[in-house]
């Protein structure tokens, strides 16, 4: 994971849509760090000691490690990995990793008539904000693309985002109630090891740490990981470099050579080898073609 925060202005059209995204970033708090980063603008920071009240509503998803939570209307509870923490406008609360695990935290701040609508109808619930919903890949997918639009900034981000968030929270309510009529202990493993495989996509990462990582043997979860996805783990977790490649490729100007290094591939030539197997293309052909798409005059 590389951190990441940035806070947003807003105008009067992004607040005309009925949901604004404030801010949004995601970051790995090591064992023994001091929590949260001293450099959030005053109003964000807080310390254990001190508590802290927003202005805003903020949803935060737990990847990894552990730690614990606190509010008003909510008495100190354990946060176990896969859990969802929302944090409610004028509500005073506190929160922190466990200083013998650290935590991994993706987390978007936002306001709008639309969350309100949803706290007012009991969707949300200021006595019950944390809420396991496991290892989910398509939580952990929207985090990234509402990370993604705020580094940019395009011209129209704000409904995108914004939009985003409340696919997030739909997701999570889904999870929930799913969750009630209880799941499978693969699938959990199945979609914690998706977790694993995305969130270490600029790493040298492997099936074999992933099944360490869940405490199951590697040819076990192998044949579970296939049977679920119809894929292996290796080349499930080389589908996802490959995906990521292609969208610098055809969003950035970054060098091949640079793409490779980013995504941990052993060389610039293996990488090239291993894109136009997969794609078709070499990966300066699949850039080209993309700048022609591009390029062309509507019809």
């Amino acid at each position: 994971m590389v951190n990441f925060f940035k806070y947003l202005p807003v105008s009067q059209e992004d607040e005309n849509w009925g949901l604004t995204v404030l801010n949004a970033g995601c970051t790995n708090i090591k064992a023994t760090s001091d929590y949260p980063f001293k450099n959030h603008p005053a109003h964000h920071n807080f310390n254990w000691n001190s508590w802290r009240i927003l202005q805003e509503y903020q949803i935060i998803y737990i990847t990894n490690g552990q730690g614990i939570f606190e509010s008003e209307s909510c008495n100190q509870t354990i946060v176990k990995a896969g859990t969802i923490i929302i944090l409610f406008p004028n509500e005073k609360h506190r929160y922190k990793p466990d200083n013998n695990t650290g935590w991994d935290e993706y987390w978007v701040g936002l306001k709008g008539d639309i969350i309100d609508n949803l706290l007012d109808s009991g969707y949300l619930t200021l006595n019950n904000p944390c809420i396991n919903i496991g290892f989910n890949e398509s939580v952990f997918g929207i985090y990234n693309c509402i990370i993604e639009n705020t580094k940019a900034e395009k011209p129209g981000y704000q409904p995108l985002v914004s939009g985003a968030v409340l696919h997030l929270l739909g997701t999570c309510h889904a999870i929930t109630r799913q969750n009630a009529t209880g799941t499978k202990e693969e699938e959990n493993i199945i979609n914690k090891s998706r977790l694993l495989f995305r969130s270490n996509i600029n790493n040298a990462y492997s099936p074999e740490q992933a099944a360490d990582e869940l405490n199951v043997g590697y040819s076990w979860f192998r044949k579970l990981f296939k049977n679920y996805t119809g894929l292996s783990p290796g080349q499930y977790y080389l589908q996802l470099k490959i995906d990521k490649a292609r969208d610098l490729l055809g969003n950035s100007i970054m060098p091949v050579k640079e793409i490779s290094i980013e995504l941990n591939f052993q060389s610039s030539f293996y990488f090239s080898k291993i894109f136009k197997e997969k794609t078709g293309l070499k990966p300066t052909e699949y850039r080209k073609r993309c700048q022609d798409l591009s390029s062309s005059p509507p019809r």
